[in-house]
Order: C-alpha cells, then sequence, then structure tokens
C-alpha cells in the first residue's frame, strides 16, 4: 500500500476542509501512520508517555486557548516537548490564530501546521472518513456486484460462466451494477466491505459477442452505484449431477473475505434456469433474514410441531 502522506491529504482536502499552509518551508513528505485523530490536550500538561506517535495532532479552542494562559517560558517548554514528538502534522481548528513561537518551534522540527476554518468536531467528522478509507485493508476479487433491492449481492464463478450477463440482466430489470470484471473490496471497521469498480474500467462490461458496453450510457444514470456495500456472495457452478447442492436453506455457508464472514449462497446452472429471478429472490431472503424473518427454519420448525402428535403415538403404541 502506497504510503499517505500529509501532501497527499492536503492535496486531496484542502477545499472540503477549508485548509490553509501556514508554515510553507516545512517539508509536507512526511508520512502519516495512523487513521485516527489526535488533540494533544494531556500532552500540553505534560503527560507525553503514552503519546499516539504518527497521528495527526488537532489543536482546537480547548487546547489553544490553554496555551494562552501560560506565562512564555512555560507556552515554550510545553511546545518544545510536545513538538520533539513524532507526528505528520499540526491542524489548528476554528481560524484560530496560533502563537508565533508555536510556529518558530514547529518550522524548527519540521512539521507542517496547517489552519482551518472548520469547526473542531466538523473537521474530526469531515477528515475521519477519508483516513479510514486510505487506511482501509483492500483487495481485488474477479467477479460482479450488482445492487438487488438495495442488496450487495457478488457474483463469483469461473471465467464465461454468466456473472456479467446475469447481471446485465438485472440492471434491464432495474437494478444497479456496481462493478464488472474486476471488484476492487476495502474493509471498513470490522464487518463492513466495501466494493467498487476499478476508476479505468467502472460501468463498462464485457458481453462475449458484443465485446465492451458502456451501461450508464446505455440504460441512464440510474442504472450505476459507485460503491456498495457486499453483503451476499452468489457462487455460480456448473450443474454437476454427483453434487450434493442445498435445498432446505438450513445450512449455513459463509465465505471469508479480508476477515469478515460473508454469507455465500450457491447456484448450480443448468439450461433454462432462471438465474436473474433467482438472484432477486437471493436479495429478498437476505432482507427478511435480515429483519428476523428465516422462512427455511420457520418452515422446518412447522413440520416438527405437525410431526409431534405422531410420534407420541409411535411411543405410546406397543404392539
Amino acid at each position: 500500500m502506497k504510503t499517505l502522506t500529509v501532501e497527499d491529504m492536503f492535496r486531496a482536502k484542502q477545499d472540503v476542509l477549508e485548509l490553509e499552509l501556514l508554515t510553507p518551508d516545512c517539508p509536507l513528505d512526511r508520512p502519516i501512520l495512523e487513521q485516527t485523530l489526535s488533540s494533544p490536550g494531556l500532552v500540553l500538561a505534560g503527560f507525553r508517555e503514552r503519546f499516539p506517535g504518527g497521528r495527526i495532532q488537532i489543536l482546537g479552542e480547548t487546547e489553544v486557548f490553554y496555551l494562552r494562559s501560560l506565562d512564555e517560558p512555560r507556552r515554550r517548554e510545553q511546545l518544545e516537548a510536545f513538538l520533539s514528538l513524532a507526528m505528520p502534522a499540526l491542524v489548528v481548528t476554528k481560524s484560530l490564530e496560533p502563537s508565533p513561537d508555536l510556529i518558530e518551534i514547529a518550522r524548527r522540527h519540521g512539521i507542517p501546521v496547517l489552519q482551518s476554518r472548520m469547526k473542531t468536531g466538523d473537521f474530526y467528522r469531515r477528515l475521519q472518513p477519508y483516513l479510514e478509507e486510505q487506511f482501509a485493508p483492500t483487495t481485488t476479487m474477479h467477479g460482479s456486484l450488482a445492487d438487488v433491492y438495495g442488496v450487495g449481492l457478488l457474483f463469483v464463478g469461473r471465467s464465461g460462466i454468466g456473472k456479467s450477463e446475469c447481471v446485465l440482466d438485472l440492471v434491464e430489470r432495474g437494478h444497479r451494477l456496481v462493478a464488472d470484471d474486476v471488484v476492487t473490496v476495502a474493509r471498513r471497521g470490522n464487518d463492513i466491505l466495501i466494493g467498487r469498480g476499478l476508476e479505468i474500467q467502472r460501468h463498462h462490461m464485457e458481453i462475449r459477442g458484443i465485446g465492451i458496453i458502456d451501461i450508464k450510457t446505455l440504460f441512464g444514470i440510474r442504472a450505476i452505484r459507485q460503491q456498495k456495500r457486499i453483503e451476499v456472495v452468489v457462487q455460480l457452478v456448473d450443474w454437476d449431477d454427483n453434487a450434493h447442492y442445498d435445498r432446505t436453506g438450513l445450512d449455513r455457508y459463509e465465505v471469508d473475505i479480508l476477515g469478515v464472514k460473508i454469507p455465500r449462497v450457491t447456484v448450480p446452472l443448468n439450461a433454462g434456469k432462471n438465474i436473474t429471478v433467482i438472484s432477486e429472490v437471493v436479495a429478498m431472503n437476505h432482507l427478511l433474514k435480515y429483519s428476523g424473518v428465516d422462512s427455511a427454519r420457520r418452515f422446518n420448525e412447522s413440520l416438527q410441531e405437525s410431526m409431534r402428535p405422531l410420534r407420541q403415538y409411535l411411543e405410546e403404541d406397543y404392539e
């Protein structure tokens, strides 16, 4: 993974975060090593044993006014100790003016000082998702990702089995394409997988016999999504008369992607099977389970309940 630098962050978020560089002579190639932002309140007060190095440090109103309350010798002492620690950059929010000695000491240590017009809380909320995305574990998968009734279905299977054709039919029925052929998957938090297409290939599909088609141009903006959470993996396989396929839905199968367990449904393909309708049912069934309705388990419990009188009769029949 490419190392994220202060310059990368500054260029990407300068306008959104209303950033201004107060130390143009300081290098911006310093690496950002942590996705979490920190406010150095305890550090400025003298407790530095557990300082989180590698994080961007934020000076809000509390920190700035605390520094202003100190006399100059004490303030310089605290700033010297603070700015000698490992940090990629320092950001002052709410357009607060840092003291001249802070700028001077930061320059001496080569630490860029940025200023934002945003409130501290808003600054955190805007920058944190960007850092989380940059640091998120990622992988690429061969498959097609579609949004079906709001459920992210990732179709996987051997090359040429019909993943793209299935998603194309879903798009024609009003669902949306996210990515085809190559899906970039990123983990957000502990259990969320976000899929999207490659930038250069996004929303194009290869249909054997036709070639490359542009879904956005053919079907309009409603037919595409930029990204979608992956919620179910649909494994397309060739029909095998000797293989065993789940017929009740009581068994649960999962696939591990970046350490996250995702439900997997295996669909065997044979002539005449309507994989598009089956895909819609997979999405709707997932929504039902998410709302607490498990049709297979409910049917199984009902069946067992209906058989209970027969079992009792057989247990009492001694002939």
